[in-house]
């Protein structure tokens, strides 16, 4: 693909909505690799990322399309190639990218993902449902064009990033053979695993801790599915001076509990109820998310939003949907 690549001369990396660590890992070191390669680009978020991630070299080359209206129009018409990363619906950038995206057909799209039921509108794709991470495809593709040679510090730190995000430092079931050899070449590069994990895990403000304890005490159970789930109210986020991010793996503590195998946290964020899933059984949650609530992801783990402003409804409504969706 890279001599294809090469007749391009300006590339977009659009990333999904709620940027999490896949989603900026994949873009800043496909971003970066562009650069080697002669490839002038832009990174775009549709919204802001966690601050905890702001430390990531390469990550300045990047904007926030909620915040950079005015910079859209001149960047979609001098782009002539367009990266997709970690999302396979277009609507998943938001509605402020994906009117740009859909009116893109003239340009050439490739899609690069690893989660289920692809729309397919790229001209190009690259998707593996089985890899565990996107940052894992980015690394295959740098390494099907010849180039790890082209894997630097600063690229490695990002793949990294994706690797263990989405795979919870390598406890997930995703997590193959090839995973761990991935960030063993990583290693041999001179990545420093530590620091890493370092800055994206040990960097907590003390109200962000405060939230964790006071969430952990509202965790409740509903044992005709085996799920725990956890709720928080907009007031109960402001209370403790919520920041984006500071959520992030709340999700994880409801399935790390004694004989729970399903958990789903939600979240009150503006007009929306943001769902995570997340199971360690056989349901299948991002087919429970699809047939619900228009989401998707992945069977272990999937997420979705409703728009409401009565998240105790919608709470109620979810584990209704949930334990017919278990009875079938």
């Amino acid at each position: 693909m890279k001599d294809f690549i090469k007749t391009k001369k300006y590339a977009l990396i659009l990333s999904h909505q709620g940027p999490d660590g896949d989603s900026i890992g994949s873009s800043v070191s496909l971003s970066l690799y562009l650069n080697k390669i002669g490839i002038d680009n832009k990174i775009i978020f549709p919204d802001t990322y966690p601050s905890f991630y702001s430390w990531v070299n390469g990550i300045e080359n990047s904007i926030i399309a909620s915040e950079n209206l005015d910079l859209l129009n001149e960047l979609f018409e001098k782009s002539d190639l367009i990266f997709c990363l970690d999302f396979n619906h277009r609507n998943r950038v938001g509605a402020n990218l994906s009117p740009f995206l859909y009116n893109s057909m003239n340009k050439h799209i490739i899609v690069v993902d690893h989660h289920t039921n692809p729309e397919n509108f790229g001209n190009s794709e690259i998707i593996d449902t089985d890899a565990s991470s996107t940052c894992e495809l980015v690394f295959n593709l740098i390494k099907s064009n010849g180039d790890i040679d082209l894997i630097d510090i600063p690229i490695a730190e990002s793949i990294y990033i994706g690797l263990i995000t989405d795979t919870g430092s390598f406890k997930y079931s995703s997590v193959s053979s090839s995973t761990h050899l991935i960030a063993s070449k990583l290693k041999e590069i001179g990545l420093n695993h530590v620091a890493i994990h370092n800055n994206i895990f040990d960097q907590n403000s003390v109200s962000k801790i405060n939230l964790l304890g006071y969430a952990l005490q509202k965790i409740k159970l509903d044992p005709n599915t085996s799920l725990a789930y956890l709720v928080l109210s907009k007031e109960e986020l402001e209370k403790f001076n919520f920041q984006k991010g500071d959520s992030e793996g709340f999700v994880n503590y409801c399935l790390s509990i004694k004989g729970v195998k399903n958990a789903v946290f939600l979240r009150e964020d503006k007009s929306l109820i943001k769902i995570s899933l997340r199971s360690k059984g056989d349901v299948k949650m991002n087919e429970f998310s699809q047939k619900y609530y228009g989401g998707g992801g992945h069977q272990n783990a999937a997420g979705a939003a409703v728009e409401s402003n009565d998240i105790d409804i919608v709470t109620k409504t979810l584990i209704e949907n949930f334990r017919s969706f278990c009875s079938v």
